[in-house]
């Protein structure tokens, strides 16, 4: 269909179209007239950039921009909850309203909580929330909070309860998981405490037992006196061979052994000896060998000689005795280290077991401190009553109602009965199609259009059959 054809139709059935369209349009303004006025308040609230000092891991610091976005869609959700929503019809006390009561009743016939039923109202036909700029180029932590309601002061302490509901539910949602986790730490603390307590008497029963202390040299003194034991075996193993190996030489020669040699009494004994001998010669020259002064040397020479034998010979019986003495000592020094090497291993097994009792009440201690810490903090958090959204703007009643407008509804209609008064032109022509041009003619029929009548009227026919007429021959009236 045609731009032309269209406006001949539209020409033909101006009437319908200017009919509906003036219909549509007094509808609107009717509607505008008598639609119960409504009023919109707005308040708003401003999370802060910071986390929460109290709460937050570092002290107050900005938070980035993607956390604050999540943060403030986050607080728009909550004060569009039905929990604040719920708290706010307590608060302003609308469920007990005759007017609400009464659509109420008109609504769910009575069935339900009219709490709910107000609450689950306001969010859905009455509340808007939403940040002031919410763009990936302009994000805000400014969140607008507007309420419709018929009367103005109603709707400013609605606007002004849902800031408040969304205050105080934020704090509770921060109180009340802290004051669970501090319950929580608070027995598990008691526990650790019980469980430290417990470790802390067996370590100290453990060191009552073995006489150790937390300052305990006894292993190091113990180490100490090993060392010296095994220093003092390897000093007289050495003397026990020496002695040996001396005493190995008693059976050769023993005349050759340092200590006979080094033997001062021998050495005079030798020397007496040696003179004697000496004497002897020059006196068997002189008196000879019969004479008694010779016999007297000679006696005396042996006796020397049976002196420095016997001499010698106690002097390799005491290498002997060296030698045992030597063996014992070894024997005893030996039993000696092995009874302080067991003394030291067990004292070494004491203070592994001791290490071991002390790390876990060291972690024990650990832990508590741990859980303690945290009770604190979740203790801090659970009496906290501030939180990082605070109320930025206090809705006021609105002057003038935000609905209906009149100048909207009723471009609205003149838009709407445009479209209407044109689509119903449209349609009747489509049920009842009429040939208005010579082209439809041509199109329906396929023979050409020979010529054409102009439009007249009946009035113009009456006029021109009325002026051919003689003037005596006008039809009776």
């Amino acid at each position: 269909m045609s731009f032309q054809q269209i406006y001949v139709i539209l020409r033909a059935r101006w009437r319908i179209v200017w009919g509906t369209f003036g219909a549509v349009v007094a509808l609107a303004i009717l509607l505008s007239l008598v639609w119960p006025a409504s009023y919109t308040a707005m308040s708003s609230l401003v999370v802060d950039a910071k986390t929460d000092p109290i709460a937050g891991a570092n002290g107050g610091a900005p938070v980035s921009e993607q956390a604050l976005a999540s943060y403030v869609n986050t607080v728009s959700d909550v004060i569009a909850s039905e929990r604040v929503a719920q708290r706010v019809v307590k608060t302003l006390k609308l469920d007990q309203d005759p007017a609400v009561r009464n659509k109420w009743q008109s609504a769910t016939h009575g069935r339900g909580d009219i709490s709910i039923w107000l609450a689950d109202y306001l969010i859905d036909k009455k509340l808007t929330v939403a940040p002031v700029h919410d763009s990936p180029t302009h994000a805000s932590n400014v969140i607008e909070i507007s309420v419709s309601w018929r009367d103005a002061n109603v709707a400013a302490a609605l606007a002004n309860g849902f800031a408040q509901a969304a205050i105080d539910t934020n704090i509770e949602l921060k109180v009340e998981p802290a004051k669970q986790y501090a319950k929580w730490f608070n027995q598990r603390s008691a526990a650790l405490r019980a469980d430290l307590e417990a470790k802390q008497k067996r370590l100290s029963d453990f060191q009552n037992a073995t006489g150790l202390v937390a300052t305990d040299e006894k292993l190091d003194v113990e180490n100490a006196r090993l060392a010296e034991l095994s220093t003092e075996l390897v000093t007289i193993e050495a003397l026990r061979q020496d002695s040996q190996s001396r005493q190995r030489q008693v059976s050769g020669d023993i005349e050759s052994l340092p200590e006979v040699l080094q033997s001062p009494v021998i050495q005079s004994l030798k020397a007496d000896l040696a003179q004697s001998e000496a004497k002897l010669p020059d006196i068997a020259s002189r008196l000879g060998k019969n004479h008694p002064d010779y016999q007297a040397i000679v006696a005396e020479i042996a006796n020397l000689r049976a002196r420095i034998a016997k001499e010698s010979a106690s002097i390799a019986a005491s290498l002997g005795n060296t030698t045992q003495v030597n063996v014992r000592r070894e024997n005893d020094i030996r039993a000696a280290l092995e009874a302080q090497k067991k003394r030291v291993l067990e004292l070494k097994h004491d203070h592994d077991e001791a290490a071991v009792l002390q790390g876990d009440v060291t972690a024990a201690q650990r832990d508590l401190d741990a859980v303690t810490e945290r009770f604190a903090q979740s203790s801090l958090e659970s009496q906290a009553n501030q939180t990082n959204v605070v109320q930025l703007t206090t809705a006021a009643p609105p002057i003038k109602p935000s609905s209906p407008k009149l100048l909207l509804n009723v471009l609205i209609g003149i838009l709407v009965g445009g479209m209407m008064g044109v689509g119903i032109a449209l349609l009747l022509e489509m049920n009842q199609p009429r040939v208005r041009m010579e082209s439809e003619l041509l199109y329906l029929l396929g023979v050409p259009v020979l010529g054409k009548i102009a439009s007249v009227t009946r009035r113009a026919i009456e006029a021109s059959s009325a002026a051919a007429l003689p003037p005596n021959e006008y039809p009776a009236i």
